[in-house]
Formats: structure tokens, sequence, C-alpha cells
């Protein structure tokens, strides 16, 4: 902290110092001048006292140690949203986040969660700490939700699953463990991918390089690219997958892309590493959600999977999670297991117990559990229908013969609209549509009412907005 001192005896009407001049070194009074001295082996500034006639001055400066610390960039996706609440237009959308609205644009809270909470209220649970791995009852069936409850890894007891601090903080366990146990590792992350991605491997010190995943000329798979990126990388490389309802394009491989994939990683002895979550989000069904990861297990692979309960039940802020390792023996996962939590113990000691009990009742409680997958398919069907309406509104109110149908291959409760990211400003600065600028709306903060307004606003800015490309301005008409 900056801290100033100035001391001013004088009889005359006025004296008046900005500190601007004062730290420029030199401060001149009628006819006198004060000269800036610093004490560099204490390592404080100070002016020396000297008198002019009747005025006597005296200032000390300390300079604050933080002073090289610049001020960070706003986050690209979080920052959508304080965007979105200093616009005052009523017509404002915010589609930045991924985070479930109501057909009213109002957050949900699941009646399967409130029941959850309920129970725990009833038990009087504690609020004890939980051991460094998490809650046992969720790890339990996490995993099971995950693979499924008759997976020969869950009977095998090869799964060595860690509650994490929900995705995020699974992805970040994992980074380190790659980090610790395969020195010089490079992960391969598909291009483009949810914007924290490349930070986590960064902050953890994990090499990584992209692979080809989105082909803008047909705005679906370069699934050609992405196999040919996976071949080319070297042997032992960990390839970042999306489980489903890939963030941001929505675009997925087809089962039989899934199974070239998995044939293309076993031949280069690559380790493959899901991100999981929207596990019953994306298509209503768990089972479905989860079949790309268990395709992989069932080949006997070893492979990473992060999990987040974030989406599926609503639990965005209890941050709950969960990091799964399938490993070849029960032995190996004893071991991974043990370093997953000497790697969680200096991070943050030990996970929330809160969002654990509320997946560990709904999960484990059959009653509860159907209640869940009735209420994900709601959810997923809202998301479905908005996605069906604002591909009808631009069909109808778009009268270049454009083709819109990507979107209705999309899935999952995001968009890639192709829009770059000038057009994108153009829909938030004209429009009032807050997104981020790679072109991704978030349909689950659509409604139904509003898909009329939205595709105006898309039309708008893909066909009439300029842009300059190599110094030329161009239209996208």
């Amino acid at each position: 902290m900056a801290s100033t001192m100035l001391s001013l005896a004088s009889t005359t009407p006025s004296a008046s110092l900005s500190m601007q001049e004062i730290l420029k070194g030199k401060v001149r009074l009628g006819s006198g001048s004060v000269s800036t001295l610093f004490n560099k082996e204490k390592g404080n500034p100070f002016i020396k006292e000297k008198s002019f006639g009747r005025i006597s001055m005296t200032v000390a400066v300390n300079v604050s140690r933080f002073e090289g610390i610049a001020m960070a960039p706003p986050d690209p996706i979080l920052g959508v949203s304080e965007a979105f609440r200093a616009d005052t237009d009523a017509k404002k959308l915010n589609l930045g986040v991924g985070a479930y609205r109501t057909e009213e644009l109002q957050p949900y809270v699941l009646d399967v969660v409130k029941k959850a909470e309920n129970l725990m209220l009833e038990r009087g649970e504690n609020k004890e700490y939980l051991s460094i791995e998490g809650l046992a009852a969720f790890n339990k069936v996490t995993a099971e939700l995950l693979f499924g409850a008759d997976n020969p890894v869950i009977k095998q007891q090869r799964v060595a699953t860690v509650q994490g601090l929900s995705g995020t903080g699974s992805l970040r366990l994992a980074a380190a463990l790659i980090e610790r146990y395969f020195p010089g590792a490079q992960v391969l992350i598909s291009s483009p991918t949810w914007g924290n991605h490349k930070n986590i491997f960064n902050d953890a010190r994990v090499p990584w390089s992209e692979y080809r995943y989105y082909d803008p000329k047909t705005v679906g798979l370069d699934f050609e690219g992405m196999i040919s990126d996976i071949k080319a990388a070297p042997e032992g490389s960990f390839i970042l997958l999306h489980g489903c309802a890939h963030n941001p394009t929505g675009i997925d491989p087809t089962p039989e892309q899934w199974e070239k994939i998995a044939d293309v990683i076993q031949e280069k002895n690559h380790i493959p590493f899901f991100d999981v979550a929207y596990q019953g989000f994306a298509s209503g069904s768990l089972d479905a959600d989860a079949s790309s990861v268990r395709l992989f297990a069932a080949r006997g692979m070893e492979l990473l999977i992060a999990q987040s309960y974030s989406k599926n039940l609503g639990l965005y802020a209890e941050r709950i999670g969960a990091i799964n390792v399938v490993c070849s023996s029960a032995d190996a996962a004893a071991r991974v297991k043990s370093q997953l939590k000497r790697i969680a113990r200096p991070m943050y000691s030990n996970p929330p117990v809160h969002g654990a009990r509320i997946v560990a009742n709904v999960v484990g409680d059959p009653a509860l559990f159907n209640e869940w997958k009735e209420e994900m398919e709601m959810m997923a069907g809202r998301i479905k229908n908005v996605r069906q309406k604002l591909f009808d509104s631009l069909s109808a109110r778009d009268k270049s013969g454009k083709d819109w149908s990507f979107i209705l291959k999309q899935i999952g409760m995001f968009s890639f609209t192709g829009l770059n990211k000038t057009q994108s400003d153009n829909m938030t600065n004209k429009w009032h549509v807050y997104m981020t600028k790679d072109g991704r709306i978030s349909l689950a903060g659509l409604s139904l009412a509003k898909c009329e307004y939205l595709a105006d606003a898309i039309i708008d800015s893909f066909h009439n907005l300029k842009e300059m490309v190599n110094g030329y301005t161009r239209t996208n008409s």
C-alpha cells in the first residue's frame, strides 16, 4: 500500500502540490526547489526537508511492493455476465455463461435437489471435515454413474476416484498428476475447446498442443484433421476429449467416428483423457451420454475422466465433481489414488461436503434417481425445443437461402453460430445479445419467446456487418 505524508507550514494564501510533481523528483516553490532523494538501502524514497522563507515542507512516499503486478484481463466467459448486468436495455440477452434457465430465463433449482437437502436436514448431518478423497458414498455412486454399476472396471476395483472441486478442480488434479508422473508428456486439446482448459494446463506446467476439430466451412467436425493430428502426436500423449456435447461447438463424433478415434489412440499408445461435464444433460440419457467413455473402458484402455455435476444437477455453486483414473489393475488404482490425495492435500486439503451429499442422496436412492432422470429429460427437452425454434426462425426470416441446419445437428446447451469476433461484437453492441467472442451461444439462456429476436440479430450480424480481412473491407452476404 502506498502512503504519503505532506506537511506544509505557511502563511502564504495557498500552497498546492501534486504527487505527480513530487514523484518526478523536483518541486519548485518560488525561487527555491526541493529535490527527491532515494534511500536505496532501505528501499524507501523520501524528500529531504527544506525551508523556503516561511514555507517548510516534508514529503514521504512508500511505493507498494506490488507495483509490478499488472491488471489481469477480464475472464472471456465470466466477463460476459458482468457486462450483461451493467446493460440497462430491456431486450438484453445473456447467452454467454452455460447455466440452465427456465422459460422465464430464471435460475432453476431442481426439485430433486430440494428433496435431497431436506433429507440432510432431517438427518441432522454434521459439518465435519471429509477425508482427502471426499465422501465415500459420493465416490461410489459417481463412478457407477459414469461406467455402469456392473462394469468390469468397477467390479475389479480398477478405478481410482477422488472427489474434486467440480470439473475445473478435477481437471487440475489430473494435470498435476500428469506433470509429476509423466514429465514431458503433452496434452492434445481440441481446436476450439472450453476456454479454461488451456489455463489449467498452463498453470500445471503441462505442455499442450491442439488437434483440429471444428471445420468453419461446414460448421461441423473436421474428422480427418482430428485423426491426422492425433496420429502425428508423439507416442504416449494425453488426448483431451469431450465425452458429450462438445464445448463450445456442440459438435460430437458419431458412434462410428468414436470407434475410429479409439483405434488411433490405441495404435499410438496415447492416453485418453475425457472431460464429462454434461452426462444426462446433453441427450437426456445418462447412459447415452456416457457411451464414449464406456467404449474406451471396454477396450481395456487406461484413461482419465473428469466429471462435473454443475449442469446435470444444477449444482453450479457447490463445486462438486470427481477425477476418475481407470488403471490396468486394482493395485495400480490404489497407488494412483494415493498420489491424487497427496496432490490434493496442499491444494485444498479436502473437498466440500454439501454437494457431495446431494449427489449421494439422489444417485443412491432409486426413487430420487428416477425423479432426477425425469427432470434432466425436461431440461434437455426445453433446450432441444429452443434449438428447433431458433432454426425455424432463422430459416423463415433469412431470405438468402443460407443453410442453417448445422444448428440442429449440434447437441447440448451450446450452439456454435459461425459468427466471428466482429460479428459477435455487433450482436452485443447493437442487439444487446451477450455471448463469447468465438460465436458460441448458450441455448440454455434462451427462451422460445426470444428466438425470433435472436434470429434477427444473427441474420443482421452475419449478412450485413462489414469486417476487415487482410486490410480490405468485405461483407459476408
